[in-house]
């Protein structure tokens, strides 16, 4: 962690010196903003806390509820999740505070015993080196909290508009903030308007910003109901504490256990849904929940101490004919104002499914991520608007992706229990449920997501992915241990990456070392590397690409004064030296990160990455051309930021 770049000041680190908008102390000023947000869910929190980094840009955030979260909704939190986490500095207090799921295991009926179930296998719940981070239980409104204190201490200081609800919005000619808003105080009933550039729904399911686009859900019910209750406990079932797939005679229930050692929550199979039975099942208590889990889970019992909350509901697969309100698809390479995106749509706004694969939360925050880092691109002006085309073009295929994953899930989860004496009735066998969990290991982690080679400008080709296999083009960047040069610390290199708007070059140095000098050398010194050439004159050297290095040489070996100024460049209001870029693949625990991605020791490579940790491009070194080529279809070399008193 960096800080007092700017000057020493006291207090918590993490809290970011406070950046005032000029704007604000302009009477009416606040009827304009640059983003508005609609919705305190997952998307819209990581949307805010990604924005209130950039200060330069004004966001609102309004939500209908009279405050945040407390309770209940979803819990599954992804080892992708965490890696995003990590760039937005909490990763740690959530490690902290979470279960940490680590093993899944799998029961089915008693062929000797009716009526009783027994335990079956057990698995690793995440494949060893998928990922630097564990696959977290937390409740929503915790992770609320987090996303919540980000937002709070990044340098615009933003929080939510409780009890203040979108009504309405419209398309205009103004020619700085074409959409108008209108909202409603939820207290008073007093409407007011709002202008904005941009506008995000992120109001879950029956979202207003969606149906005010004209954009509609498709897809089908399953006809199949289940109910989800937190509760608190005393059972004498062996794996509480493990997450537990459970099929009986009578139904199937997924276990989760819940942060704090004492909670669990149950997803209890409520069986088929049909028009006669549907008001019966919504009606259904707790303590009915309750009954069908004890039948589901003898001969061990049940005692429930509190229900701390609980919901029935029938599964439903739908995803959004678009992400954003551009109308025809065909005009989207146009560069006419009715061919841009001004209003988009994230989260359940644009999806929803089953809760059971734990996907929906972490699909939704990374909508958000993908977002944020584009509007931000092209407020502040580095990035023209048609970048944001790229948002549904990369979005929505991943959502039908989740769509598709959890269709077959839900099914396997609701079909009954396999009898072996009688195939033909059909039914899933516990094995049959636990390979397909195997199987699908790397989507329940959430690092299968990928946006597909040269699918957009963003995404380079595949023709020189062999000199890192590891990283492949794409896929979020996998990290692994480094030695910092600095200091000798032995950390996980994509952590040295915050969630600030950046792109990384990561340069991997050939053996020799000439590829990688003469790399550096272009970057620093050649006006035409994407490092000079999308810099705006006062603005620091890495303020738009942040390069870092990787050597084979053990870090006591490596001179940092000898390196050049791209590699450890002047940072900040008072020209201090970053001496925290370059790293030494030799560490202490005996890990290689040449070994561990594929990097080829004798060529080196470049690892181009999103500021979304995506990777973008990986390159020779030698392949400067590629590299200017990639940055100047991203950066806009003619624009500038958006001035203040917009």
């Amino acid at each position: 962690m960096q800080y007092y770049r700017d000057g020493y000041h006291s207090g918590d680190p993490a809290v970011a010196p406070a950046v005032q908008d000029p704007d604000d102390t302009v009477a009416g000023a606040s009827e304009d903003v640059d983003v508005l947000i609609v919705g305190t869910g997952p998307a819209g929190l990581v949307l805010a806390a990604q924005l209130a980094r950039h200060p330069g840009i004004r966001t609102r955030v309004v939500e209908r509820r009279e405050g945040p979260l407390t309770l209940g909704q979803a819990d599954g939190v992804a080892c992708r999740s965490v890696e995003m986490f990590q760039a937005f500095g909490f990763a740690h207090s959530l490690l902290e505070e979470a279960y940490w799921v680590n093993e899944t295991t799998f029961w089915r009926p008693d062929a000797e015993r009716p009526g009783t179930i027994m335990h079956t296998s057990r698995t690793r719940d995440v494949e060893d080196g998928l990922s630097e981070m564990p696959h977290l239980i937390m409740n929503q409104a915790r992770i609320h909290d987090h996303l919540l204190t980000a937002a709070h201490n990044a340098p615009a200081r933003l929080e939510p508009d409780y009890g203040t609800a979108f009504t309405g919005l419209e398309h205009t000619d103004h020619p700085t903030h074409p959409v108008s808003v209108t909202l409603e105080d939820m207290e008073t009933g007093a409407e007011s308007m709002v202008r904005a550039r941009f506008v995000v729904g992120c109001d879950g399911a029956r979202s207003g910003v969606r149906a005010a686009i004209g954009r509609t859900l498709a897809g089908d019910r399953a006809n199949h109901a289940w109910g989800v209750m937190d509760i608190l406990l005393d059972t004498d079932f062996p794996d509480i504490r493990f997450k537990s797939a459970i099929q009986s005679e009578t139904g199937s229930i997924l276990l989760i256990p819940r942060e704090g050692g004492y909670l669990a929550r149950l997803y209890v199979d409520l069986g088929t849904v049909t028009d006669e039975n549907r008001p019966a099942l919504r009606s259904m208590s707790a303590d009915e929940v309750v009954e069908v889990a004890r039948t589901v889970l003898a001969p061990y019992t049940l005692e429930v101490k509190e229900t701390v909350w609980f919901s029935v509901y029938e599964v439903a697969q739908r995803i959004a004919d678009g992400f954003d309100d551009v109308a025809d698809r065909d005009v989207r390479a146009g560069d006419d104002d009715a061919s841009l995106p001004r209003v988009f749509i994230a989260g359940d706004a644009c999806h929803t499914h089953s809760a059971k694969a734990g996907q929906g939360m972490n699909v939704s925050m990374q909508d958000a991520f993908n977002l944020g880092w584009k509007l931000a691109a092209v407020l502040e002006g580095r990035s023209d608007h048609a970048l944001l085309h790229t948002y549904d073009a990369e979005r929505r295929p991943v959502a039908q992706e989740l769509i598709d994953f959890d269709k077959e899930w839900s099914a396997m989860m609701a079909a009954a229990p396999a009898d072996p004496d009688h195939p033909e009735r059909g039914g899933v066998t516990a094995a049959e449920l636990s390979d397909y969990f195997v199987q699908h290991g790397r989507y329940t982690a959430g690092v299968a997501t990928s946006y597909p080679a040269r699918s957009t400008h963003l995404t380079g080709g595949e023709e020189h992915q062999h000199v890192a296999a590891g990283f492949p083009v794409g896929f979020r960047f996998h990290s692994a241990p480094v030695h910092r040069a600095a200091d000798a610390k032995e950390m996980q290199l994509g952590h040295a990456a915050t969630a600030d708007g950046r792109w990384r070059v990561y340069a991997f140095a050939d053996a020799g070392e000439q590829r990688f000098d003469a790399f550096v050398d272009w970057l620093g010194e050649d006006p035409g590397s994407p490092v000079n050439r999308h810099r705006l004159p006062g603005e620091d050297l890495d303020a738009r690409i942040d390069v870092r290095a990787v050597l084979q040489r053990p870090h006591t070996e490596i001179a940092l004064p000898a390196l050049p100024e791209v590699l450890r460049p002047s940072s900040g209001a008072l020209g201090l030296t970053d001496l925290e870029k370059v790293f030494s693949s030799c560490t202490h625990s005996g890990t290689d990160i040449y070994a561990e991605r594929g990097i080829d020791p004798q060529s080196g490579a470049v690892v181009v990455v999103r500021p979304d940790q995506y990777v973008a491009s990986v390159l020779p070194l030698d392949a400067t051309a590629d590299l200017a080529a990639l940055f100047d279809s991203v950066f806009d070399a003619s624009a500038l930021p958006v001035p203040a008193g917009r």
